[in-house]
């Protein structure tokens, strides 16, 4: 997939006639581009645009202006059954566990409905995939017919696992899918994760604001600000030769497992920016620790800043070790 100058805006209207008061730019000029079998990382604060993304990307959030291909074809503005063909391809696992998955559908309706639409299955036959898909997921036979609210959030989120992979997509999108589980249930749902990628052959985009949990899962990086990306590359080359001075401080921000090693945090002062009309040059100059007077008025792109061609930052005065 490959995605160029990507924009997502939402217009705010008031009065009685509903005029446009103000835009607000959840994805202001986006580009990155994902190979076969790659696990990118998607990290950056809430309210930076990941998830807008992820819903851009299968169609639920409008595209304002840019190109997003997959296959080398473009899937912006697709319609009748060029959508329902990027919907097999393109999964989307939603964050909430609870609130995703239908209260007064069994398992089996839930896991199989995505069989029923695409017309790959009738019958019996809806039944024994979703039973041989759950199996893949942990569950049994018993499960087949039980409610959403008979299970715990791990289980849900595992459900929803199986409802996305039964269609054999080639891209997941993973919308935070652990935040809201309990740690030990993270693990789990994390470790099945990888063994789904392997064994599916899958591409992931995995939208997370847990660097811990994205180191582990990705094998490359991107940071978002303010709808902005402000450096990708490698996850051994983002974490240890990081560029850009909010990736810094997302890493300063990872506690020390060691009780006596100090913890040197960058404490950043103020709010970030509204999305509401962003301010113009650098989306992160109010808060950057090394702001100058450049940064206000010419925004930075993301291009090579050292010598390394797959490591980007958005930044005119990048740290360089």
């Amino acid at each position: 997939m490959r995605i160029k100058d990507l924009h997502v805006h939402f217009p705010i209207r008031e009065g009685l006639l509903l005029h446009h008061h103000a835009t607000v730019k959840a994805v202001n000029g986006l580009s990155f581009a994902l190979d076969r079998g790659d696990v990118f990382g998607l990290v950056g604060e809430s309210g930076c645009g990941k998830t807008t993304l992820g819903r851009a990307v299968v169609g639920l959030a409008p595209i304002t202006d840019g190109e997003i291909y997959f296959n080398d074809q473009c899937i912006v503005g697709l319609s009748g059954r060029a959508a329902y063909e990027r919907a097999r391809h393109i999964q989307l696992i939603f964050q909430d566990p609870y609130s995703s998955l239908h209260p007064r559908k069994t398992v089996c309706d839930l896991v199989g409905v995505g069989l029923k639409l695409h017309g790959l299955a009738e019958g019996y036959q809806i039944d024994e995939q979703v039973l041989a898909m759950l199996k893949r997921v942990g569950f049994g036979l018993e499960h087949l017919y039980r409610y959403a609210h008979e299970f715990s959030g791990g289980q849900r989120q595992r459900i929803a696992l199986a409802r996305a992979l039964i269609l054999h997509p080639q891209l997941l999108i993973l919308d935070e899918p652990t935040s809201a589980l309990d740690v030990s249930v993270q693990a789990q749902i994390l470790n099945l994760l990888k063994e789904l990628q392997r064994d599916f052959n899958l591409t992931y985009l995995f939208i997370s604001h847990d660097l811990g949990v994205v180191r582990y899962m990705s094998n490359r990086i991107g940071v978002m600000y303010l709808g902005n990306m402000v450096e990708t590359g490698s996850t051994r080359e983002v974490f240890q030769l990081a560029q850009h001075p909010y990736t810094r401080v997302l890493l300063s921000s990872l506690p020390s497992l060691d009780p006596d090693t100090p913890h040197h945090g960058i404490l950043l002062e103020g709010d970030p920016p509204t999305p509401i009309d962003p301010p113009p040059g650098c989306p992160f100059a109010s808060r950057c620790p090394i702001v100058r007077d450049r940064c206000r008025i010419d925004k930075p792109v993301l291009k090579q800043r050292g010598e390394n061609s797959t490591h980007l930052a958005a930044c005119h005065f990048p740290y360089t070790v």
